[in-house]
């Protein structure tokens, strides 16, 4: 197994608290890293119908005796164990006791903060990471054959066909889930909506326009993109709210928590396919934040990062808040340097009073380089970013 960034912070803060919570998308990994933690401990996967019966009508039954360990995975299933687990934990003391894992976000935060708060540690999983896979076998030579292939870990220990397994992802996980969530009545809409998302990947969340495109209300696509939230397949970068004295938009930005799904989405099969797109550079932005997100989040940090426009003139993909100083980012997939790529940093500077040496350029070529206007780095060297 792959070692993940976040093992040894879990195994450190189960030797603290009675509960852990590990969320993340479906397959990222979660099963395989608690169970490869904590191998004593008694596994019990939430998604097995009849184990769902049994934890439903005999919760103190399910949970066993007050010094069992337990991991219950998919706990989402199964909201009403999470009172019993908080007596029993109360009760008994004992670190670690139990590992619940959960693919549903809010859902399962909601059951969580009213019933667990105080005695858990959360933890967020996303599928590899750039540090992980760095210098393993599944290292590849192009920026490109990341953002078509993606990072979901069954796809690199398995050697999948990336389009083929993620097609199947869609269908199984994601619609199934959508399903379980919502009264959808046309699925075949849905995946129209899903389509147009992967389509619009670092572009102004419009509600109404996408709701126009596909026969749909704004209140309906604004509910499909909270659960596109919840089952970890979507986020939005929020706009940073300090104006500088000029006009800013409001609208969030749209991107997928992993490139390969929105390359599946758009039938991009190959790295010809990427190249000839017109949503390449924005591709490339969606997986050089996606990579930021999954070091912050590896790092047991809290992530404060924001995209930052002014009205249409200038933009900054990335403003990351770190302990209230603000590290700016620009990301350009070319594999050359251009002066220009400095411009909407510089203006930046001049409104914020952010010194050059808190910016940085991301970008597709190989080079790291300390430039007047910012610190260039490329997109395998991301954790030299101040995080």
């Amino acid at each position: 197994m792959l070692d993940r960034k976040l093992g040894s912070k879990i195994r450190e803060s189960a030797e603290k608290l009675p509960i852990i919570v590990v969320t993340g998308p479906r397959q990222s990994g979660k099963s395989t890293l608690i169970r490869a933690l904590f191998p004593d401990h008694i596994y019990q996967n939430l998604e097995d119908p009849e184990l769902r019966q049994f934890a439903n009508s005999d919760p103190k039954g399910f949970l066993g005796s007050n010094d069992s360990k337990m991991i219950l995975d998919e706990v989402q299933n199964v909201p009403q164990l999470l009172s019993y687990i908080q007596v029993i934990t109360d009760q008994a003391k004992i670190p670690g006791q139990f590992i619940l894992s959960g693919s549903q976000n809010l859902l399962l935060m909601e059951g969580v903060s009213q019933s667990l708060a105080g005695r858990i540690t959360l933890f967020n999983l996303l599928p590899f990471s750039l540090e992980e896979i760095h210098d393993t076998p599944y290292r590849l030579a192009s920026f490109e054959e990341y953002i078509l292939k993606g990072f979901y870990p069954r796809i690199y220990d398995m050697d999948l066909d990336p389009t083929k397994w993620l097609q199947d992802y869609l269908k199984t996980y994601v619609e199934r889930d959508v399903r379980q969530l919502l009264n959808i009545g046309n699925l075949h809409t849905f995946r129209q909506f899903l389509e147009i998302c992967a389509g619009r990947i670092g572009q102004l969340v419009n509600f109404t326009e996408i709701g126009n495109q596909i026969g749909v209300s704004y209140q309906t696509v604004n509910n499909w993109i909270s659960i596109l939230e919840t089952s970890f397949v979507c986020y939005t970068l929020r706009p940073y709210h300090k104006n500088f004295n000029k006009r800013i938009v409001k609208s969030p930005k749209l991107y997928f928590y992993d490139t390969g799904l929105a390359c599946a989405l758009l039938n991009l099969r190959s790295v010809q396919d990427l190249n000839r797109h017109f949503a390449k550079g924005a591709l490339f932005e969606n997986f050089i934040i996606n990579e930021v997100l999954k070091n912050q989040l590896n790092r047991e940090l809290s992530p404060k990062n924001f995209f930052w426009n002014a009205a249409g003139s200038r933009e900054i993909d990335l403003i990351m808040d770190v302990g209230g100083k603000l590290i700016a980012a620009e990301i350009k997939s070319s594999r050359t340097l251009n002066s220009h790529f400095f411009d909407s940093l510089t203006y930046f500077q001049t409104v914020s009073g952010t010194p050059p040496e808190d910016s940085f350029l991301i970008y597709g070529g190989d080079e790291n380089q300390k430039r007047s206007a910012a610190n260039v780095i490329n997109w395998q060297t991301l954790s030299s970013l101040p995080y």
